[in-house]
């Protein structure tokens, strides 16, 4: 039996065998993120055939250097633009998008550790990134009344803090070395302990039976009676109650995820038609890449894909223009969550557009199940559903219509 449909905990896989390596630049970032995508990427398809989990591909991903490169210059780290994070994050979904999802979270909450730890916080968490740790999380709950709606407690017990609840889409937990969770107090403020894989009563379950994103691991994170030492715990509720970046940061490399699914899709159309297709008994040509309704669909696809694109750079230098200040409006939180928001609608449609449009460019053939080209539209259906893109149209809309800012939380 596949092991997704097993309920026994996952164990942690121990230390790293030896420390990452240590990226430098905003260049180096981005050969990393090349070579690591021409390694993942013939693999892709089997893994998803397969559910397999990727845990020698994640090791092959955080020994590169790439988890940590947004670890900022003064604690050792690159402190990459946001430009380049978005587009290492592309990159790399565009190989995988299940391992390109995996250090979404991850860089949230390195963010948090920034915005909200103390010198000695800082010091040793991204200390342990820079070795090669890896944060998963548990954030969201199931059978709630929305995303916002927590019943996980973090509460302060003596010189610590206890943990109880049970988490669900803990994207990344399955393989982290450490579990972020996120809880309230009994004044209902947010609090993120960040939990050692292997604590007593932390429990993390392989019972991901998503279509899409299957290796992703999104599944159930159990916490009994967990003890967490107060270093390990951040004031979460700082991040939106103040004027922050984390969210326009968490949802831009969600928006690169998908630009990463859209470009794989086409790049697969593109192979598919010309190595594979066959062109209409009506077209006149003897090559489907000649049939003239498919030049022209193709032509429609790649404008949008590049306008996507071009307005994830946008949005990436909007925030990169907004963090090199002293320090953000909530004019500027506005202004960072309406441009990433732009270019999440973006995006998000042509990432089912183009994994859609294959099907009817390509042909019945590519529908076989060898080639396993479905998958593409299935994960951007399913990592699509993060946060619903037509509160993007209301929240741009309602911006420049009549001046209100979104509201902040992760999903602006």
């Amino acid at each position: 039996m596949s092991a997704i449909y097993e309920t026994a905990v996952q164990t942690a896989r121990g230390e790293p065998a030896r420390d990452a390596h240590l990226i430098a630049s905003d260049a180096e970032a981005i050969d990393a993120a090349r070579a690591l995508a021409e390694r993942l990427a013939p693999g892709a398809a089997e893994r998803d055939r397969e559910r397999r989990l990727p845990y020698d591909e994640i090791d092959w991903f955080s020994q590169s250097g790439l988890w940590a490169i947004t670890v900022p210059k003064a604690y050792g780290g690159a402190g990459v633009s946001h430009v380049t994070l978005t587009e290492v994050v592309k990159r790399v979904a565009a190989a995988d998008p299940s391992l390109g999802q995996l250090p979404q979270n991850h860089f949230g909450l390195v963010d948090v550790i920034a915005l909200t730890g103390t010198d000695e916080q800082k010091r040793f968490f991204f200390g342990e990134i820079l070795k090669g740790k890896r944060f998963g999380n548990g954030f969201s709950e199931k059978g709630t009344k929305n995303v916002l709606d927590l019943k996980t407690k973090v509460i302060r017990d003596g010189d610590g803090y206890r943990v109880d609840g049970t988490k669900f889409y803990s994207t990344g937990a399955l393989f982290a070395h450490y579990v972020p969770v996120l809880g309230i107090d009994d004044d209902r403020k947010g609090w993120l302990a960040y939990i050692p894989k292997g604590t007593p009563g932390l429990s993390v379950i392989d019972d991901w039976s998503g279509f899409g994103q299957r290796t992703t691991a999104s599944g159930t994170v159990r916490l009994d009676n967990v003890r967490v030492p107060a270093s390990h715990v951040f004031a979460a509720h700082r991040v939106s109650d103040q004027p922050t970046l984390n969210g326009p940061l968490s949802q831009i490399i969600q928006a690169a995820i998908d630009a990463g699914i859209a470009h794989a899709a086409l790049d697969d159309t593109l192979r598919f038609v010309r190595e594979r297709s066959r062109p209409w008994i009506d077209s006149g040509v003897e090559r489907a890449a000649d049939d003239p309704l498919t030049i022209r669909e193709t032509g429609r696809l790649v404008i949008q894909l590049h306008a996507a694109d071009a307005l994830l750079e946008r949005a990436a230098r909007t925030l990169d223009a907004l963090a090199a200040q002293r320090e953000v409006s909530e004019d500027d939180v506005a202004r960072a969550s309406v441009a990433v928001g732009e270019a999440k609608v973006l995006t998000t449609e042509i990432a089912l557009l183009a994994s859609e449009k294959l099907f009817e460019l390509a042909g019945t053939q590519a529908t076989l199940a060898e080639h396993d080209l479905d998958r593409h539209w299935r994960n951007a259906r399913t990592h699509t559903l993060h946060d619903p893109v037509r509160w993007k149209y209301h929240l741009v809309g309602n911006y420049y219509l009549n001046g209100v800012a979104p509201a902040r939380h992760a999903w602006n």
